[in-house]
Formats: C-alpha cells, structure tokens, sequence
C-alpha cells in the first residue's frame, strides 16, 4: 500500500527546550494494571515483541482497549501527523513550517475529514471509532512522552474525527499527485514531444498486472497532454513538496492451492513507504465477539488493515489511478466564471498560530470543484492559481470497509467490503482458508466528462467551461458516485491461479471502457516479480513458503540487466584509469544488490551521475530560470531506455556513460566505499533528528527496483513484510517489522527488530495470545 507518508519535519524541528528533569519522568514508566473501561472488561497483553494482544467481552471495549494502546505506544506521533494534516505544525516549531500549514490549510484536509465523520458517525464502524479515541485519551492524565516536554505543548483530546484525518493522510500519500502541473509546464517551455519523452503516460512493457503476457496496446482514451499555458515555478515547487513521494510502492502476490505444496493458497505483501522512527505501521492482534484479526495498521486507526483473521489473508499495493485532477478559470471582480455565470468562491479566513512569531492570516478559497491553491504572481503570463479535485475530499466510507474486512469469514464477505473501500485507490489481494483467492483494484475512479464525453485526466482542465468535471462529486460533503468507474468494471480476476502486484500498469486491454491512470510506477520489479512466478509455476516444484520468502529477499534488479551490458560495450573504449576498473568490476556480476556486492555499489551510484550527465544541461536550457531542472527528469525506465542516437546524448551516449563514470570514481574515491552495504545503510530516523532517538545504522540488501525493496537515498523500504499460507500446519504466517513496535526511546522494544529486518529475517505472527496480562480493563466511568 504506500502508504502513507512521513511527516516530512526533520527540517523544521530544531526548536525544542533543553533536556530538562521531566523528559526523564517517562522512563521506566509502566502501565496500570488495571484501568477502568466505560465500555466493560478486556485483557492488553504484550508479546516478546512489544506488540499488543487485545481481547474484550464486546467491540466496543475491545476498540477501547486498542486505543489506549496506541495512546501508551505512539502518542506523539499520532499527534504530530494531526498537526500536520490540520496545518497546526508552526503552532509549536515556528515559522519554518509555515509552507506546511499554508498548504494543509488550503486543501481542508480536516474539513475532508469531517465530511467522512458525518457520514459514518452513526455506523458501527463510528461507533468503534468513538470507543477506540475514549481508550487514546485515557492517557492524558499519565505522563506524557518526551517529545510533548521537548516541544513544550500538551496534546489535545484525541477526536474520532482525527482518525479519519489520519485515514486521509495515509491516502494523499499514496495518491496526492502534481504530475499533470510538471507534464503542462514541459509542453508549454520545451514542446509536447519533450513532454512525452520524459513523462509518457504510458511505459512499453508486457508486465502488466492482468494479461501480462499480451501485447503493448495503449488503454482507451489516453491522449498526449497540451501545455497551454507556463505553470507558475513558485506553484509547482510549493505543491510538489507535499505531494505523494515518487519512491513509495509496494508489492504483492497470492498463488492458489493449485500450485503450492501444501494445495493451499499462500498470500505474500510488502508495503513500500517511507521508514521512520517510530515506524509508519502499529502491529496489533485484536480478539472480541465479532473480530478475530492481527496484522499492522497506521497509528490512530482502530482496524487492521493489512493482516488476516480466522479465515483469511489480505495484502495491498498502490494501484496508481488517477483520482485527482486541476482546473483554471476566466475571473473578473474577484469571482470566476462557471459555465454562463460568473460565481463567487467560497471563502473564509483562517488563523495559523506561530510559535516565537507573529501569527498569519491566510484566505481558504473554493471553488465547486475543490480547493484553490495558488500563489501571488502574474496571471497574464504564469498559471498561479488551480482549483484541486480529489476523492480524498468527499466524504467516503472506508473505515466501514476496513472494519468489514477484519470480520469477514470468506470471499463473499471479503467482496461485499471492498465496494466500501472508496479511498485510496488498492491493489487487493486476497486468499483463503477454503481455497479462494481474489485480485481486484479497489476505490474509486472518476470518469471525467466535458460535455457529456468521456475525456482523460492528464491535463489542467478549463473549470470555467466545465471541462473535465466529476459528475455526482461533492467537495467536503456526501457525493453520489454517479461519475465514478462502476464497481463492477473495476479490474479484478476472481480465483485467479497466481497473480502478482509491483504497482505497475494493470491493464494493457485497448477494449477497456475508461482512462483509468495518467501514468504507472516503472515496471523493473513487476518483470522480475513474473518472471520467477512464470517460472516458478511452469516447473515441476511446487510454490513453497520458502519460495515466497526468497522472493520477498529478491535482491535482482533489473535496471542493471537492462543496462549494464550496454555501459560494459559503450564505455569500455571512452574511460581509462580508475575509472575503467568500474566496468571491470561489473563483468560477470549477476545483478544483484546485495550488501557486500563492490559492482552493486558502482551501478547504485552510477545511476543518479548518469541521469543526471543525460538530462540537466538541456533541462536548464529549456525550462525558465526559476525551476530545478531536476524535479523534471524522466524516470528510471524513460532514462534507459532512450536510444543512443536520441537528442538527449548530443555528444553520443558513450560520452554519457563516460562522464557519469568519472563522477562515480570520483565519489567512490572520496567517500571511501568499497562495497555496496558501505552506501546502502538504513538512515531510520526521529522527527527531532537526535542520534539518542535515531534508530541504529545497517547495512542491508535491496534497491528502488529490487523486490526486497530498500532506498538510503530517499528513506523508503519494505515498511513491513508478510507471508500468510492458509495451511497452518507448518506454523503460523510471518512477518519483518522495520524498528520496533513501542514509540519511547527508553522502551526495550523501540528498535528491537531492525537488524533483523535488515537481514532479511522473519519472526513468527500467530493468532494468538501470550498468557502474561499487562492491563486489565475493568466496567467503569473514570
């Protein structure tokens, strides 16, 4: 899934008091061991691992029980995510997060929020919603983590309305996007051609999820974007730093009963998002009346979210539709034109405190598509200002979903949940005790339409013409969905002997009726992923825990299958000296990224100096001024695949190779690496950026393009890997978590299982509970 996003505050908190006697008061801190519950009696064990075991007499103490753990194990960072997604961040570290505020304030996340809470508030997934922020909030009178004395604040009441906010948080992250604004800025300064050379909307490949032996045919109704007009370099640099980072990706696979051992199937999923201290997933093992599941969710969600209860496994992956999309208007006396009448926008002044500094006012304005974001620059020459459409700002009804999943007992359970799952949009992959599986692409895809036609989302649209609109979509309010791809014709396969997810394209079918995204992740891990399931599957050996376990350790990376031979051949007679001995060090290797690899450590290097030897000098020729040259460079695949006689390589793409080279043995040479663990170490760290809260240090195996994903230069990975066969008669399903379990730097479990996870090991997650009890919940009102 991909979720989800780190609070991206490094930067911004070097503000906080000296250590000071309280901070030390939460150490050794333990809980109760009995609280009082208005909800009645449930039981918090911990395990070895500092992950709760919750059982209860109803759901309601069960989700209250959840909730104060959370509150005992991440407090902080459940509040600090808040801040962010409310636009509250300079209210306690000042000024520097101003950029945050003013973005999150435009885009009323928090008003995105309330419209989902309205809806769902008398559900029983509202309902348990409620009971799970009572359990938070019991920790408001204990003493509080370290970091709220750091930053000198008290948190507020944890709401329900918060877990829904945090719930958006997740989804922007996954599918929050201002690509179409970059693609309409390249058309506009470098024309169209350039435009589609480095950001095509479509990737030649044959590894799509379903049909992925079939031909290349492009999807119905995609066309090249026009730039018509320059986007404002202000605009685009403001928006892209909040937008979902181009790093995040997952996998996953499911392979049934017909192919395995055991005859039953075996479910497989790791989400790749950013890695952080505490890390972005909370694993938790929830046992009441109604719910029997254990798995991993994101701190200040009651439910499981990737796990498997009593009959089932679920794992998820980004599908990368495009469920967002821009729009600007003809405007005269300070309103904006729709259709044949000129309207006011719907505007209201917001306060944003600061810390140490003076307050500032912004204006939130709206128009009936979304948000406005914008800044203050010539409108006659520069596109400044943009209207926002995205799903993420209605309100929708994936909690219920999430809820249901927990509770399902089969397949048919299983579907009926997903047409819930409104937000964000998921590869779903499913298997079960009775020998089901299931693949469908879950969320919600709008159908845009410009006079009644359906049309693609990969421009900025005309809103005052009524370009480009959603039919039935109401901003922070209910929509009816009538605009949308119908559930029923979302891509999906029921019972499918094996299929497998690397956030590459889905579908490659010219018959499929909607555009359904402006572009995919690059499709290196999705060949490698069908590649050994093909052939694993065409073989006499049967698909084997182990076997899943391997393929989640793949180190391949097929960048450099594709790409070395041609630096072997073309750059052999253009370098010399130390930096020929790189290409020697490349001869024979197998392409593997693995720690202790010296040729892994030249091609993971060589790679940045080359893209960026291919593409800054004509970027910076081109594009105005004011713009980076490198947050416009074609992707990975787009880089290596460019032929050798392409405009891109005026000099001939030997000199490329070459020129990329000598910068590699440059810094090689100057940062003393040998060999690939040398570069390739976790960097795990704490909002504060402390080293006494900073994780350890590892070096590990895996690369943006390998199975076993890992990225030191942009803090993404495998935030959590799971392997679930639905034969249990080998032991339980297993897992590998990224730190540890409990946020507090002083626990025993705040990074207990990171070099474990960075060596590639497992540790059992069974569906059961150790016999110790930490807590006991008890009927009461305090």
């Amino acid at each position: 899934m991909v979720g989800a996003t780190a609070t991206p505050l490094r930067g911004y908190l070097d503000r906080f008091a000296p250590f000071s006697g309280s901070v030390w008061d939460t150490v050794g801190d333990d809980l109760p061991e009995q609280v009082e519950s208005p909800y009645g009696s449930a039981t918090l064990r911990y395990d070895g691992d500092g992950v709760p075991h919750v059982q209860a007499d109803s759901e309601e103490a069960l989700y209250f029980a959840a909730g104060y753990a959370q509150g005992a194990d991440r407090l902080f960072q459940m509040d600090l995510q808040r801040r962010q997604m409310r636009g509250r961040l300079s209210a306690i570290v000042g000024d520097r997060a101003l950029p945050s505020d003013r973005f999150h304030v435009k885009m009323d996340f928090a008003g995105a929020a309330a419209a989902s809470w309205d809806l769902v508030r008398d559900t029983e997934s509202g309902r348990l919603t409620a009971a799970f922020a009572a359990g938070v909030n019991r920790h408001l009178d204990r003493p509080l983590p370290q970091e709220f004395d750091l930053l000198e604040y008290r948190p507020e009441p944890w709401q329900p309305v918060d877990t829904l906010l945090a719930s958006i948080q997740i989804a922007w992250g996954l599918t929050g996007s201002f690509r179409t604004l970059r693609k309409e800025t390249i058309a506009a300064e470098m024309g169209t051609e350039t435009a589609e050379t480095l950001l095509p909307d479509r990737l030649d490949h044959d590894a799509t999820i379903l049909d992925h032996s079939g031909d290349t045919a492009e999807n119905a109704g995609t066309t090249p974007s026009t730039g018509r007009r320059r986007i404002d370099p202000e605009l685009t640099r403001w928006v892209s730093t909040f937008e979902s980072p181009p790093d995040v990706g997952s996998n996953s696979w499911v392979v049934s009963g017909d192919h395995t051992r055991s005859g039953s199937p075996i479910v497989a999923n790791d989400p790749h998002l950013t890695l952080m201290a505490p890390p972005v997933w909370y694993e938790m093992h929830l046992e009441g009346p109604e719910t029997h599941t254990r798995g991993v969710t994101f701190p200040g969600i009651p439910f499981v979210v990737i796990g498997e209860n009593e009959s089932g496994a679920w794992g998820l992956t980004n599908a990368g539709a495009d469920t967002i999309d821009f729009y600007e208007y003809e405007t005269e006396d300070g309103r904006y034109r729709y259709g044949d009448e000129f309207r006011e926008f719907d505007e209201e002044d917001r306060m944003i405190e600061v810390a140490d500094g003076r307050d500032r006012e912004i204006t939130v304005r709206k128009t009936v598509h979304g948000p406005v974001l914008g800044t203050e620059s010539d409108g006659d020459e520069l596109r400044s200002q943009v209207a926002v459409s995205w799903v993420g700002l209605t309100a929708t009804r994936t909690s219920e979903a999430i809820l249901e999943l927990g509770r399902s007992d089969g397949i048919a359970d299983v579907r009926d949940a997903l047409r819930r799952f409104d937000l964000p949009t998921q590869n779903f992959v499913y298997a079960d005790r009775d020998g089901n599986t299931l693949y469908r692409v879950t969320g919600k895809v709008p159908v845009r339409q410009t006079d009644g036609d359906p049309v693609p989302g990969n421009r900025v649209f005309d809103g005052s013409s009524r370009e480009g609109e959603w039919p039935g979509f109401v901003p922070y309010g209910e929509s009816t969905w009538d605009g949308f791809v119908p559930y029923e014709e979302m891509p999906h396969v029921v019972d499918p002997d094996y299929i497998g997810t690397a956030n590459q394209r889905i579908i490659d079918d010219a018959d499929y009726p909607y555009y359904f995204a402006e572009a995919y992740s690059t499709p290196f891990r999705g060949i490698r992923l069908w590649n050994r399931l093909d052939g694993r599957v065409e073989s006499d050996r049967p698909v084997t825990r182990e076997f899943m376990r391997d393929l989640q350790r793949d180190t391949h990376d097929e960048r450099a299958a594709m790409f070395v031979p041609t630096m072997i051949d073309e750059g052999a007679d253009a370098v010399d000296g130390a930096t020929a001995d790189l290409l020697e060090d490349l001869e024979g290797w197998e392409y593997r990224m693995d720690r202790r690899s010296r040729a892994a450590l030249v091609f993971a290097r060589f790679l940045p100096h080359y893209r960026d030897v291919v593409f800054r000098s004509r970027l910076a020729e081109g594009l105005d001024s004011r713009r980076d040259p490198e947050e416009y460079y074609g992707n990975d695949w787009v880089l290596i695949t460019l032929p050798p006689d392409s405009p891109w390589f005026p000099d001939g793409r030997s000199a490329a190779i070459a020129e990329a080279l000598d910068r590699t043995a440059a810094e090689l040479e100057e940062n003393g690496w040998e060999t690939f663990g040398d570069y390739n170490t976790t960097a795990i760290d704490h909002p504060f950026d402390r080293e006494w809260l900073n994780y350890p240090r590892y070096a590990t195996d895996g690369s943006a393009a390998s199975l076993n994903n890992f990225r030191t230069e942009s803090d993404v990975g495998s935030s959590w890997r799971q392997l679930c066969p639905m034969d249990k008669s080998r032991g339980p399903s297993r897992g590998a978590f990224p730190g540890g379990n409990d946020g507090s730097p002083f626990s025993d479990h705040y990074a207990d299982q990171l070099q474990q996870w960075a060596d590639g090991e497992y540790k059992p997650i069974p569906l059961a509970t150790p016999d110790t009890t930490a807590v006991r919940f008890t009927e009461g009102d305090e």
